[in-house]
């Protein structure tokens, strides 16, 4: 007990089975091993002793309590949950009981228990800095942004130095979009325990979003060697902004994956027969509203044949209603919403659901329920369009991908099987609405003359190369601007100043806001050329650019999302408007836009093959995917094991 007290857990844990090996029915050391198990960190056999413990005394409180925190520790959230009940029967004045109640509910994602659980814990402690924490997790997942931050702001006035104060406060400045208070926040987690997994690259990424790239090349040196060393440094998806190679993404996935989403239960392949005729589709995606990955699907949802498939879409985002989700809704034969289910709940629907084929539109992207997929609801799993690379699982069978995105003898970097298409394989509506709005140069303050360079990307994108790039383009090209995307109120401020350090005025980089999609599209016509960016490229905003009109120049990349745009110029039969090295797209974007004619002829080519080549053909696009999963289907049932294939063009 002396040791225990001491925080020398090994030494008491040694000591207390030391007793039991003489009298191992001990009820009191069962009870005390087992919360020395829990502090090690050693669940299973902590929920082990503890339940030896009951067995001898079935009313103590802190068995009860301790056994709660184990199988938390084991991911069971339901049975800590009646444990933790139990605990505040027989003892409802203990604010620790509330609070680990309160972070079961967020396991469970019932975020208002939650917070009605951390009220009583702050009733019964109010300097309970860690409670406060909780509840601002709690308020970030219900969307009350500024409740959160209230919460976090009162734990951080009792515990400035509390690491999970400034986690929330980071997570939350995230969903609000306030990236520079995001970076500060991580900042402090990094001071307070540097050693946090995917730290460094959560910082790089909140910097990136505001074009804030002081000190940025040194991190990514040393993420990149971090990541060599097998080293928790980086989440995929903004590791993805700067990536240079499909190596350093195939490694970071899997690290990632490993610790944040290893797989439950048995996760084999099943190769039971199908009882129907139809082959059951299930799309997972929090983003089946107005959203990129949405307005790429809503065509392919549409034109699925229902005489074949059957198509479920479960939802783990929300109905903003809006007519792309009411026509998403009205296209598939079932949807549920799963965003108020834990995992296994959502894994035991889906599984219930008898889905052959179940499709992650997410990857590591957005509203993703990776951890669902951990658990293996269906017999063939496939990555699909939201996270353009592997997700490093063993549990994803299939990537859908094409010969351009993934090059003969790159295969290696991928943990999936990759099933290429016979042209692009990015999905595109060709139902699309294009805004009848005429909108002019002066409504986005452009000048009324003068060439307009544009690109919509992800502010993210724009690295500080791709910038140098684009001044100098600028530079050669009088009286050009740049017109790009305004997502945070700190990007128009450092890209003017970095503008104005690379000798040109900042007045030329224009910003705008987000505007709906039909008049995001319209207002493509406002512009001259859309330059890309690298190493990730334009994906849905090249195809908004291309369905607008308006001509795309990419430089071709060596990762699959530094290849997506090359892919959808090749499709659409463009192949002059890819270029190979930095210096080839400069001296392309300037002889574009000093030579009139040469646009003008690549203007009408683009008019011309808009509809007559098959990037826009959304029909023929379903009938290649459904060949996909038609093959995956059939192995299954054949009982063999996923392999690599080509889609035959048809």
């Amino acid at each position: 007990m002396a040791a225990f007290q001491a925080g020398d857990l090994r030494a008491a844990e040694k000591s207390f089975r030391k007793i039991l090996r003489k009298h191992p029915d001990h009820g009191v050391t069962l009870g005390v091993l087992g919360a020395v198990l829990v502090g090690l960190k050693d669940y299973d056999d902590a929920a082990r002793q503890l339940r030896s413990a009951l067995k001898h005394n079935p009313k103590s409180r802190a068995t009860i309590y301790n056994l709660g925190l184990a199988l938390k520790g084991l991911h069971r959230p339901l049975e800590a949950l009646t444990f933790f009940s139990k605990a505040i029967e027989l003892d409802p004045r203990d604010p620790e009981s509330f609070n680990n109640r309160g972070t079961v509910f967020n396991d469970l994602k019932k975020y208002d228990d939650a917070v009605a659980d951390f009220d009583a814990a702050l009733a019964l402690k109010p300097d309970y800095a860690i409670a406060y924490c909780n509840k601002g997790k709690s308020l970030s997942e219900l969307t009350r942004y500024d409740d959160a931050v209230a919460a976090l702001d009162k734990a951080r006035a009792l515990n400035p130095n509390l690491v999970e104060v400034w986690l929330g406060l980071g997570f939350t400045y995230i969903r609000m979009k306030r990236h520079r208070q995001a970076a500060e926040a991580y900042a402090n987690v990094r001071r307070l325990r540097p050693a946090h997994p995917f730290l460094k690259g959560i910082i790089l990424h909140q910097k990136m979003l505001i074009c804030d790239w002081a000190g940025t090349d040194a991190m990514i040196a040393e993420i990149e060697a971090d990541i060599q060393q097998d080293k928790p440094s980086a989440e995929p998806f903004g590791w993805q902004g700067v990536a240079t190679t499909s190596r350093s993404l195939l490694q970071c996935a899997k690290i990632y994956n490993r610790l944040e989403f290893p797989t439950v239960g048995d996760t084999r392949p099943r190769f039971a027969k199908s009882p129907r005729d139809k082959i059951r589709i299930g799309y997972l995606s929090g983003e089946f509203r107005n959203q990129a990955t949405a307005m790429l699907m809503a065509g392919v949802f549409a034109h699925h044949d229902k005489s074949r498939f059957e198509i479920f879409a479960f939802d783990n985002g929300w109905d903003d209603d809006s007519v792309i989700r009411k026509r998403i809704e009205t296209s598939v034969d079932r949807m549920t919403a799963i965003r108020h289910l834990d995992d296994d709940a959502a894994a035991a629907l889906i599984r219930d659901s008898q889905i052959d084929i179940l499709v992650n539109l997410n990857g590591y992207f957005g509203e993703h329920r990776s951890a669902v997929f951990a658990r293996r609801p269906a017999p063939v799993q496939v990555n699909y369009l939201g996270f353009p690379g592997t997700l490093g699982a063993d549990t994803m069978d299939y990537l859908i991908a094409d010969h351009e995105v993934i090059p003969a003898g790159d295969e290696q970097f991928y943990s999936e099987k990759i099933v290429r298409l016979p042209n692009c394989y990015q999905a595109n509506d060709n139902a699309r609405v294009i805004a009848d709005k005429k909108f002019s140069r002066a409504d986005f303050g452009l000048p009324a003359d003068g060439f307009v360079f544009c690109c919509f990307n992800n502010n993210y994108k724009i690295t500080p190369s791709v910038f140098d790039g684009w001044m100098r383009i600028l530079q050669r090209v009088e009286g050009s601007v740049l017109w790009l995307i305004d997502d945070s109120a700190d990007v128009a401020d450092n890209l003017r100043r970095e503008a104005t350090q690379r000798g040109i005025d900042g007045a030329r980089i224009i910003l705008s806001g987000r505007i709906p999609p039909d008049e995001h599209l319209a207002r493509h016509r406002c512009a001259d050329l859309f330059l890309d960016t690298s190493p990730y490229n334009a994906h849905t905003t090249a195809s908004d650019a291309l369905w607008s009109g308006l001509p795309v120049l990419t430089c071709e990349g060596q990762t699959f999302a530094g290849r997506v745009a090359a892919s959808l110029l090749k499709t659409i039969g463009l192949n002059e408007m890819i270029a190979r090295t930095q210096d080839d797209y400069e001296n392309m974007a300037v002889a574009l836009a000093t030579e009139p004619e040469r646009l003008v002829a690549i203007v009408a080519k683009l008019a011309a093959n808009r509809l007559t080549t098959p990037l826009f053909d959304t029909r023929r696009f379903t009938r290649h995917l459904e060949l996909g999963f038609q093959a995956m289907h059939e192995r299954r049932q054949a009982g063999l094991n996923p392999q690599p294939f080509d889609v035959a063009d048809a």
